[in-house]
Order: C-alpha cells, then sequence, then structure tokens
C-alpha cells in the first residue's frame, strides 16, 4: 500500500495553510489568547501545539468543514472548511505532512488516540 504524499501534503500547506498556521508549522503569535474579535489565532502545527492531542478524523473534519463546524455550538472561528477547495486525499496529504513534522513522542500519542488506544 502506497504512503501519504508528502511533498504533496508540503505544497498544499504552504499554498493553502501557511499563511496562517506559518510556514514553519510555527502558527500565529499569542495563539492561546483571543484577539479583540474574540477569535483565537491559528495554532501552531509543530509539537508546542495541540494538533497533535486529535485523532485522524477530527483533523480530517476540520480541514474539510471547519472549525466552527466540527466544535458546533455557536464556536467561532477564521478556519474555514476546505472542503470545496481541496480534495480528500490533499487533505489526508497535508495532516500526513504535519504530522511528517512531529517528534516521535508527539507522532505515538497521535496515532494511540487516532486508533482509540
Amino acid at each position: 500500500m502506497k504512503g501519504p504524499d508528502l511533498s504533496r501534503g508540503a505544497a498544499v500547506y504552504a499554498e493553502a495553510c501557511a499563511s496562517c498556521h506559518g510556514a514553519k508549522l510555527e502558527g500565529q503569535p499569542e495563539w492561546r489568547s483571543p484577539g479583540p474579535d474574540g477569535r483565537l489565532p491559528a495554532p501552531p502545527h509543530d509539537e508546542t501545539g495541540h494538533t497533535w492531542h486529535h485523532p485522524d478524523s477530527v483533523l480530517f473534519r476540520i480541514v474539510k468543514e471547519g472549525t466552527a463546524s466540527v466544535v458546533g455550538g455557536g464556536y467561532k472561528s477564521d478556519m474555514p472548511g476546505f472542503g470545496g477547495d481541496l480534495s480528500d486525499a490533499e487533505i489526508r496529504a497535508v495532516i500526513a505532512y504535519i504530522k511528517s513534522a512531529w517528534p516521535e513522542r508527539e507522532r505515538s500519542y497521535q496515532e494511540r488516540v487516532s486508533q482509540g488506544n
């Protein structure tokens, strides 16, 4: 079975994600504190953020549907859904690219969470 296309994931990330989440997955400054509009800045996707705490299914839905759609309850977010712009394969490639940058500890934890363990 062929693995994820990390080069495609990197290209899609650079095009669709880096403007908010940073070219090096670093996120926006003060990402834990809401801005004047009450919305949180874009979090980092490296090991300093919380992306690795979520299972693949949640990460996929956030990218495809947008954070507010996944969180619900009137949550407001600047993270749009990219389902109209990216194919499912491109979304999976972006997630694989992000995960490839994590240290072993974070990758292992996220893999267990994704498997339901």
